[in-house]
């Protein structure tokens, strides 16, 4: 599988010409596991409450998929400190990343 896209900036992954935020690169290796394997478990109880049609659980698994986002940096306040906005989900060639990306051509 081929890495994805990265910003000059290290800010985000193009995933399909769209801009993904990634996580903040001042978390330790641990955390970032740790957090990770959080954000899995979360997904796959999402995928298992939808299979038993339960809304409670499917709902329960959504807030922890959205913490452990959160936690990741990938949501929520940017993780940066220049005031840059975020544009995050934004397709690339329409943001300040548009001639970057046009140079590095489309994936």
């Amino acid at each position: 599988m081929t890495a994805p896209l990265e910003t000059p900036d290290g800010r985000y992954i193009v995933v399909r010409g769209r801009l993904w935020r990634r996580s903040d690169p001042s978390l330790s290796d641990d955390r970032r596991a740790e957090l990770v394997h959080d954000l899995m478990e979360a997904r796959r109880a999402k995928k298992t409450a939808l299979g038993d049609d339960d809304p409670a659980a499917v709902e329960q698994a959504r807030a922890r998929v959205d913490a452990a986002k959160t936690a990741l940096g990938e949501r929520g306040p940017v993780w940066w400190s220049d005031d840059a906005p975020d544009e995050t989900r934004r397709m690339a060639e329409n943001t300040r990343y548009a001639d970057w990306f046009a140079s590095v051509g489309k994936p």
